[in-house]
């Protein structure tokens, strides 16, 4: 670590994790002082500035994300994992929201960087999620003891195909907000509308598109540039921040606002997903796993408008704009969510030395 900028230059790896992309780096590749370390972030992301014309950012809020790794002291865990997000246009890095997109990238980059060796074939991680203090599996594809990113499976929202990277989570309900439903209620009314407070790994408020006045179908350029869409769900997404055990969220890129409707194309539930204040392209891991969730909690507007299968490990598809994310709710014999899992690809892009 170090404490004033590196003229060398501060090594780096970019890879993409599920439908996102940013910067990998060890924990001791970075400023020890967690305000030095964002100053030298925000410098490398060229943040803020809506093109991120100076920096490594990609002008969206989906490319200008950071995983810090280390090895972890933690039983049961072998790397610690915190996500940080960069924002955009302003000068904010974020660590108020876990990632299940670029965790998909750090048991790679894991082994990668020397933190994790290798077995033949495949390689079980177990990652201590910093953000949120809870644990993910992963499982990475290590043929002759490498990592490989070549494959078969195919993730909507990335074009193509790479070597599949299976996330199993456990026990994160209330992982930010204390609680699965931290209101103790499967409906509140937030600003006049029905929504359901809910964290399973994310801290989310998931309400029918219809009652904001959309059909919860419009492509994600449409409802970015429905200013008056925005600012409704900013206001109800304020006053549901308090409500989460998350204080005062101005600042924060939680809680996620999930605008859902009717599946359209064999899913469980169409969704239409802000982070806060940009529609995503897809949806998040972690988010997808909390609406999924919400499908399941009679009475919420989600669960209203969702196609469930029955059993105790439901398999529901999420729509969203780029197609579907998958994800497998796990419950036990009195309904209770017990794990969840989905399945992700990553792929290193660049590794050398990043300037600030």
């Amino acid at each position: 670590m170090f404490d004033q900028p590196n003229a060398d230059g501060v090594r780096a790896m970019w890879m993409r994790g599920g439908t996102s992309k940013g910067g990998f780096f060890l924990a001791d590749d970075l400023p020890r002082d967690p305000a030095g370390r964002d100053a030298f972030l925000l410098r490398a992301f060229g943040s803020p500035d809506p093109r991120q014309i100076d920096g490594m950012g990609g002008a969206d809020p989906l490319t200008s994300k950071v995983a810090v790794v280390s090895r972890s002291t933690r039983e049961g865990a072998d790397v610690d994992y915190l996500f940080l997000q960069v924002f955009v246009d302003e000068a904010i890095v974020s660590d108020a929201q876990n990632c299940g997109n670029m965790l998909a990238g750090v048991g790679p980059f894991a082994i990668e960087r020397g933190l994790v060796e290798a077995k033949d074939e495949k390689t079980k991680i177990s990652i201590f999620m910093v953000n949120t203090g809870k644990l993910a599996t992963a499982t990475v594809q290590t043929p002759c003891g490498v990592v490989t990113y070549e494959g078969d499976a195919r993730i909507d929202g990335v074009p193509g195909t790479a070597a599949p990277v299976p996330l199993a989570f456990a026990d994160i309900a209330g992982s930010s907000c204390g609680a699965l439903l931290p209101t103790g209620n499967a409906v509140d009314v937030v600003d006049g509308v029905d929504a359901t407070l809910i964290d399973n790994g994310m801290p989310c408020v998931v309400l029918r598109a219809a009652d904001v006045g959309i059909t919860g179908y419009e492509d994600r350029a449409t409802l970015d540039a429905d200013e008056t869409l925005k600012a409704r769900i900013e206001a109800i997404r304020l006053k549901a921040g308090p409500l989460m055990n998350l204080g005062d969220v101005t600042d924060q890129s939680v809680p996620k606002l999930m605008l859902v409707a009717a599946p359209r194309n064999g899913g469980a539930i169409s969704v239409r997903s802000f982070i806060p204040h940009r529609c995503h392209a897809s949806i998040g891991v972690l988010g997808a796993v909390s609406v999924a969730t919400a499908c399941l909690i009679d009475g919420s507007p989600a669960h209203d408008l969702a196609v469930v299968p029955d059993g105790q490990s439901k398999s529901l598809d999420v729509e969203h704009p780029s197609g579907a994310t998958g994800c497998v709710i796990d419950l036990d014999e009195n309904g209770n969510v017990v794990g969840a899992a989905m399945l992700r690809t990553a792929r290193k892009l660049f590794d050398g030395n990043l300037f600030g």
